[in-house]
């Protein structure tokens, strides 16, 4: 019957790979900061007022069905969620 292999020789080798793991940083270092992100602009299409708030919402004026901000439309979901 063969001899099992000893059981320091691979305690040795696990000791070794955790060793450089360990050393290794496991990232990228980050590179030089980029150019500031410049603030979103209040532009692009005309966009449908809420119909409970009159507030802007995010749909344009050529969107069909009721229009609500997103305030309205979370609250229009919690009252219409379960209610019961």
């Amino acid at each position: 019957m063969a001899e099992l292999p000893d059981d320091t020789a691979v305690t040795d080798a696990t000791a070794e790979t955790d060793a450089v793991d360990a050393t290794a940083d496991g990232y990228c270092p980050p590179g030089p900061p980029g150019p500031p992100v410049p603030p979103p602009v209040a532009g692009g299409p005309p966009f449908a007022e809420c119909v409970l708030c009159r507030k802007p919402t995010e749909y344009p004026e050529s969107y069909r069905g009721v229009t609500l901000c997103p305030v309205c439309e979370w609250q229009e979901a919690e009252r219409s969620a379960c209610s019961g």
